[in-house]
């Protein structure tokens, strides 16, 4: 079994983008960077289920219900397939989260909230997104 350790918020900070440190048949992580407070996906969701480790700033989640939740550094959201959700940075600097994902990279939809479709099947291979330099979830 190949063990691989990596310095998440060191890698985020240089690379500044979404980027993927993991890709197996069962399963895929990656890191998430969002810039400035205010950047912002849009609500949506993906088939498997995944977690989000919050490891700085600030982070709100909000879902179709309407319903909020505040996530600060070391708390984690664990998320059930099909569960709508926007991520929004809302601290003061910038916003960088651990997210696993069941499957590999290249399985995952991207389900946006309004159309019920995944976005790669209308927008092509890279989703929409508030935040610059972002690549496909």
């Amino acid at each position: 079994m190949a063990i691989e350790i990596v310095d998440t918020l060191k890698l985020a900070r240089e690379v500044k983008k979404r980027t993927v440190v993991m890709d197996t048949k069962k399963m895929h992580a990656w890191v998430h960077y969002y810039p400035n407070p205010g950047d912002k996906d849009d609500l949506h969701c993906h088939p498997g289920d995944q977690t989000f480790l919050l490891l700085d700033g600030e982070c709100t989640m909000a879902f179709e219900d309407g319903g909020k939740a505040v996530l600060k550094p070391g708390m984690v959201a664990l998320i059930q397939g099909g569960s709508f959700y926007q991520l929004e940075n809302t601290g003061s600097g910038p916003m960088i989260l651990m997210g696993t994902r069941t499957g590999p990279n290249s399985a995952n939809k991207h389900i946006i909230y309004e159309t019920r479709r995944d976005m790669r099947e209308e927008h092509g291979n890279r989703v929409r997104s508030a935040i610059p330099q972002a690549v496909d979830h």
